[in-house]
């Protein structure tokens, strides 16, 4: 059961038109569907570098077995290259998308909610959480 500040609103959003209240529900989920992005260029991130990781362990290997042309491919080819352009390494997409488009997407999401629900994230899930209990507790009192 949901517990906040406005448990005690009969209808949460109830002075938002459908329009209002379905346009600060797509802002809510593009934000959240940027934020699970986020998460898959953290993905992304963490198994690049890992990569990078067995590669870097497979240079000494390929040296240390007399291979010093593997090794020095591995070394001057593929170490150094990045993941965008040749020269952008992960975490400078993963840091450009937090500091652009998410960064920017959260601040007009909460701008949204500030000025059409005062500030309440999830408006239409509490009206739709109220609706549900409102119907559980009147047909329970049915036989």
């Amino acid at each position: 059961m949901a517990t906040d500040e406005y448990d005690s609103d009969p209808v949460p959003g109830a002075a938002l038109t459908d329009a209002e209240l379905e346009a600060l529900h797509e802002v809510e989920l593009g934000l959240e569907w940027l934020q699970r992005a986020q998460g898959c260029l953290l993905e992304f991130h963490h198994a690049t570098g890992h990569g990078m990781d067995h590669l870097d362990d497979a240079e000494r290997l390929l040296r240390e077995s007399g291979h010093d042309d593997l090794a020095d491919a591995i070394r001057t080819q593929l170490l150094p290259h990045g993941v965008v352009d040749g020269d952008r390494w992960s975490y400078d997409v993963l840091e450009d998308f937090q500091g652009t488009l998410l960064a920017e997407t959260a601040a007009l999401e909460a701008r949204v909610r500030e000025e059409l629900a005062d500030g309440r994230r999830h408006v239409p899930e509490r009206r739709q959480e109220r609706q549900w209990k409102e119907r559980a507790d009147r047909d329970g009192d049915s036989p």
